[in-house]
């Protein structure tokens, strides 16, 4: 069983890899593999796959094969994503929120989780009970940047990954945070080029997200 100050240390390190974490959404297990190989040679080694598609699991099964990458599962609601993600390969876990019959979940399965938090209270609850990294979650509806830096004013012991609207634009405000580990975003594997297949370009969207500075 997992406590939450291990959870965070674990995740801390993931968080460290690279700056940008792709947050995907695949309805084709079948562009897995290439997908995930193109992320890993561009310099992204984390890779959270979110329970949005029918094929969300399949497609961390294969993923998870890709020598150098690290596959999590985003968006678990409830402790059946928690068991299917794990059963499926998962290394680490994502939620947009945190309940406490998911936090006890993810803790029992060993699954370190990276609990999202909003407000200055959700983040609070989740240091109380013991989860010095989280996700703030969404980032820019939540009033981006400079809403996390004020955050982090009164709790500086809890470090983020912010994720939703996180663009390369904008990524360099939330990265230049002392507060922020790394952040997540999606721009990295657009639809389009993933439907196209052109692993090619996806590889370079990769490449000029790891060089994002800290």
């Amino acid at each position: 069983m997992i406590t939450p100050t291990q959870a965070s240390a674990e995740n801390e390190i993931l968080c460290r890899l690279a700056p940008i974490i792709p947050v995907l959404v695949v309805d084709d297990a079948s562009v897995a593999r290439p997908l995930a190989e193109a992320l890993v040679a561009g310099g992204l080694p984390v890779l959270e796959v979110t329970l949005r598609t029918d094929a969300a699991l399949d497609v961390i099964r294969e993923m998870s094969q890709v020598e150098g990458g690290v596959v999590g599962a985003g968006t678990l609601l409830t402790p059946e994503d928690v068991q299917n993600a794990v059963d499926a390969g998962a290394r680490f876990g994502v939620s947009p929120g945190a309940t406490d019959r998911l936090l006890d979940a993810c803790e029992a399965a060993d699954l370190p989780l990276l609990p999202g938090a909003a407000t200055a209270s959700e983040a609070m609850a989740l240091l109380e009970r013991g989860y010095t990294v989280q996700k703030f979650f969404p980032a820019e509806a939540n009033g981006g940047a400079p809403a996390l830096k004020a955050i982090g004013a009164p709790i500086p012991q809890v470090r983020f990954c912010p994720t939703g609207g996180v663009s390369l634009k904008n990524a360099p405000d939330y990265l230049g945070l002392s507060n922020v580990l790394c952040a997540g975003g999606s721009w990295v594997a657009p639809k389009d080029l993933v439907t196209k297949g052109d692993w090619k370009a996806i590889e370079e969207l990769a490449r000029e997200a790891a060089q994002l500075s800290r």
